[in-house]
């Protein structure tokens, strides 16, 4: 009897089944095998997928065999057929750079002009603070005007011989009463009420502690010791501090319910803060008064304010 059972029709001598060369459904070209199963030796490698096609250049780091090149970019042969790797993308522009042309000749226009502003008022301010020199003797009026009144600049606080005294300004009001009578109001002390509302408050605000104390420094330094006006800034600082005063007695309603106020008077207190005992040294502790002359309250200030 042959090696092949009769049943399998297999010619003597042929290839028994499954052989390779008879081209079998078995062997390496037969997914499952003989049995059914996949083949030892027909198992794809581990990580790729089973039936995948190779992929150019696996395995080669270089990326030679693979037309994406690495990173997934496009790569072109380049001579004697060796890819070329294309660099990095140039990154893209921002801030001015980012802008058109007539936009950036906007932008540097702005800057000079910023630029040139700055230096202008740095230069105006040093001239203001510095000592009487050959410029501020010609251009003193051009300097006043830039600086007063927003940036006026006060050194008193770094002077060799600061503020010690503490000065007071204090109000008093002529009322005519509704009966057809005057009445003079007692002296209200302004300064005092700033005093109250700022200590204790951690925000005090800008016309608490500045307001009443820079309109009278003001005043004493656009007028002469007889209380004359030096020129059109003493006008001015004369119906400022009036202003200030008229709005502060409306608001604590010195006229009362029927009154009309007609004049005011301001004076201030002028008092020596008292050295340390260990100093040794004596200054008066007597105050000082400087009593303006009596003003009278136009109509459109009658009622605290401004018309």
């Amino acid at each position: 009897m042959d090696a092949y059972d009769e049943d399998s029709n297999a010619p003597d001598g042929g290839a028994p089944p499954g052989d390779a060369a008879a081209g079998g459904p078995s062997g390496a070209h037969d997914p499952l095998g003989a049995g059914g199963t996949p083949g030892v030796g027909d198992r794809p490698p581990l990580g790729e997928p089973s039936g995948a096609p190779a992929r150019p250049g696996a395995g080669d780091p270089s990326g030679a065999g693979d037309p994406s090149g690495p990173g997934g970019h496009s790569v072109a042969p380049g001579p004697g057929g060796h890819p070329v790797v294309p660099g990095p993308r140039a990154e893209a522009r921002a801030g001015v750079a980012a802008l058109s042309t007539p936009y950036r000749v906007g932008a540097a226009l702005a800057l000079a002009v910023v630029a040139v502003t700055a230096c202008v008022h740095l230069g105006m301010v040093f001239l203001h603070v510095a000592p009487s020199n050959t410029m501020t003797k010609q251009h003193g009026k051009a300097v006043d005007d830039w600086v007063y009144p927003e940036f006026e600049q006060n050194w008193k606080l770094f002077a060799p011989n600061p503020l010690q005294q503490n000065i007071a300004v204090q109000v008093r009001a002529e009322v005519a009463t509704g009966a057809g009578g005057l009445r003079t109001t007692g002296w209200y002390d302004l300064s005092a009420q700033d005093g109250r509302a700022i200590d204790g408050n951690p925000v005090p605000s800008h016309t608490q502690q500045n307001e009443l104390r820079r309109a009278w420094d003001f005043y004493g330094a656009s007028h002469t010791n007889e209380n004359r006006p030096a020129g059109l800034r003493g006008m001015l600082a004369e119906q400022y501090l009036r202003r200030i005063v008229v709005l502060r007695l409306g608001r604590d309603h010195a006229a009362g319910p029927h009154g009309v106020i007609q004049r005011v008077q301001v004076r201030s207190r002028t008092s020596n803060v008292q050295p340390p005992v260990w100093s040794g040294e004596k200054v008066p502790d007597t105050p000082a008064y400087r009593v303006l002359p009596w003003w009278t309250v136009p109509s459109g200030e009658l009622e605290g304010g401004v018309r």
